[in-house]
């Protein structure tokens, strides 16, 4: 490590790690600092049994020849490098309640979501043409989720609210389910998410859906590559525990290590609050502080990875979103002890073997950081290893049995199949992830208060910048975003659309 470079990252999340690409690629010379052993944040993955888990990526949409995400990593120079299997075109995902036999499909490109969905709803067909173009206008108003500079979005449609304006669109209790069925891709909170994040969401798949073959480490992967290639440099094992500040600027990070590195431009891909905290919230103003302590990061989650005996499940070339009854899609947040789960997501691993056979399958459900806050002062990693004793193992046993309950109702049969099941908590997001008690997508997004919730790139100190699913949006094509947004902040927004624009051209 050099004593001095053009731009320190700070963590190499997603959107550290594409800034740092975009930077390079600009000449600049570039670190990324990186505490944990593996690069990637939400992309990391991990092995059970010789099968590869995702951590936080089970599907990717947008990749399609022509599409946004497509295009952002064709600049990029990652597109060409990725492994991907395409989902189920008539349904990449299946909502389905247990209260209702029937399995309704989302599927990609808007005239076949359409006709699948009509299929299902014959007498909702104006319903569902309401909805899709709803998406689509909404989708227009955000200029670089299209790839142009100009334009602004209205503010109005940041207030509108995802559960009252799809109720608005039918009568029918099931289709309104069945449209916001996948709302578990923004933790949605019916008095509180709003319809433009659920369009940005949901669009993206609806445009095309993907699966990685063997994990999305491997965006990670190809990121490091480019990186590389323009002269830039990542260090495993970094963390950064403070940024010294001289006149408004910051100097230097300070490692935990002893080490420190200065640089022209630090951009922080951590958690906010770490970020103010590690420069001294003093330097910003305390109305600022004050906001972005005061932000409550939305649930975290409960996960089972289930390695299959050999040959014993098929392969799904689909998702299922899973609810006891269909009229918990806004409230599955809000459990007791007793019904928890009241849903979750099933997703299966996707491997280069043609066989039909399933090797893993991931399940997910909604888990809030007050259920594991009595081991909240642990901490375990691979590169910090500690136990959190017997009654965390024992708490996790527990769960995973009542939560295996539920899967068997869904899928009769399948704990035969099943040879070894493994967990994590809010506790291993947190630790591993960084985000704020483990939260999975930042933090909440309020229709009734949306600019509580906007954090703008770039700080008051004239050379820190942040990035990553805390600021603008989540999601691979969320974040990808948000670090040309701050990118932009560095190079200008014209001058870099332009370049990402003559690229694909």
């Amino acid at each position: 490590m050099k004593k001095h470079y053009d731009v320190v990252v700070i963590g190499s999340g997603l959107g550290g790690l594409v800034s740092a690409v975009i930077l390079a690629k600009e000449g600049y010379s570039v670190c990324v600092l990186e505490k944990n052993n593996q690069y990637g944040g939400n992309l990391q993955t991990f092995v059970r049994d010789k099968t590869v888990f995702d951590t936080g990526i089970h599907y990717i949409g947008g990749l399609g020849e022509g599409q946004n995400l497509n295009q952002y990593f064709k600049y990029i120079g990652i597109m060409d490098g990725l492994n991907l299997k395409k989902m189920d075109e008539d349904g990449y995902d299946l909502i389905s309640f247990e209260d209702n036999e029937q399995e309704f499909p989302h599927a990609q490109g808007y005239d076949n979501f359409k006709k699948q969905l009509i299929q299902s709803f014959p007498d909702e067909k104006e319903a569902i043409e309401k909805y899709c173009k709803a998406i689509v206008e909404t989708c227009d108003k955000f200029p670089l989720y299209n790839l142009k500079s100009e334009g602004k979005y209205d503010n109005d449609v940041l207030t509108i609210n995802a559960k009252e304006f799809i109720d608005s669109l039918t009568e029918n209790k099931v289709l309104r389910s069945v449209l916001a069925g996948s709302n578990f891709l923004y933790a949605g909170l019916g008095d509180k998410s709003p319809f433009y994040v659920h369009a940005l969401t949901v669009n993206t798949f609806m445009q095309s859906a993907w699966r990685c073959i063997n994990g999305g480490s491997q965006i990670t992967k190809q990121l490091i590559k480019q990186l590389k290639k323009y002269n830039g440099v990542a260090f495993k094992y970094k963390e950064v525990l403070q940024l010294d500040v001289v006149d408004n600027r910051v100097t230097t990070a300070r490692m935990k290590d002893g080490l420190s590195v200065s640089a022209r431009y630090f951009i922080s891909n951590i958690e906010p609050k770490t970020t103010l905290k590690m420069a001294g919230e003093d330097h910003f103003r305390k109305a600022f502080v004050n906001r972005i302590s005061s932000l409550e990061g939305g649930v975290s989650a409960f996960s089972l990875y289930v390695v299959f005996k050999p040959k014993t499940f098929k392969y799904l070339n689909h998702n299922y979103y899973h609810f006891k009854h269909y009229d918990e899609v806004w409230t599955s947040q809000d459990y007791t002890e007793e019904n928890w789960p009241k849903s979750f997501l099933a997703s299966m691993n996707a491997t280069k073997k043609e066989d039909g056979w399933a090797e893993g399958m991931t399940f997910i459900t909604y888990m809030k950081f007050s259920d594991v806050e009595i081991w909240k002062d642990t901490f375990n990693t691979i590169a910090d290893e500690n136990e959190r004793g017997e009654s965390y193992e024992d708490f996790k046993t527990r769960k995973a049995n009542r939560f295996l309950e539920e899967i068997e109702r869904k899928f009769p049969g399948i704990k035969d199949c099943i040879k070894s099941v493994h967990t994590s908590t809010p506790l291993s997001y947190r630790d591993y992830i960084g985000g704020h008690n483990g939260n999975m997508y930042g933090y909440e997004k309020d229709s009734n208060n949306p600019m509580k919730t906007f954090i703008p790139s770039k700080t008051k100190l004239d050379n820190l910048y942040l990035t990553g699913q805390s600021i603008n949006m989540h999601g691979v094509l969320g974040v990808t975003i948000g670090a040309v947004v701050t990118c932009s902040e560095i190079l200008g927004k014209e001058y870099l659309v332009n370049k990402i624009n003559q690229n694909i051209d």
